[in-house]
């Protein structure tokens, strides 16, 4: 049976979804954006973007009862191919062991205009 997952500590939905959906063994996200829960802002820069997009990601993950370590699948979004480099940096900083599978693909637009959105397939 599906369960929603919320949480406080990642950005709230913006439309008619859930952040994430529990179906047991497996969590599956929607897109995280770089958007700060506490305050609404967002950071400035793509390295600066992909560390709180993963942040937010984390926070939703342990919300789940799960973590950045048992994530097995990533889609990641880009506004610009050009800042792969950078956000490959930042986002070896969050996994540890085996790195995830992951696809990465550049977006004309995202939400709120930033530059990254990051979903994820974890077990629990």
């Amino acid at each position: 049976m599906k369960k929603a997952v919320t949480t406080e500590k990642a950005p709230a939905a913006i439309g008619p979804y859930s952040q994430a959906i529990d179906m047991g063994e497996m969590i599956f996200t929607s897109g995280v954006i770089p958007v700060n829960p506490a305050t609404g802002a967002i950071p400035e820069g793509a390295a600066a973007q992909a560390a709180q997009a993963l942040t937010n990601l984390s926070a939703l993950l342990e919300a789940a009862g799960s973590s950045m370590d048992r994530v097995i699948k990533t889609t990641v979004f880009i506004k610009e191919m050009d800042d792969f480099g950078t956000i490959n940096e930042v986002y070896a900083k969050f996994f540890t062991g085996v790195f995830p599978a992951r696809s990465c693909v550049e977006a004309a637009r995202l939400p709120k205009d930033v530059l990254i959105e990051i979903e994820a397939i974890a077990e629990k």
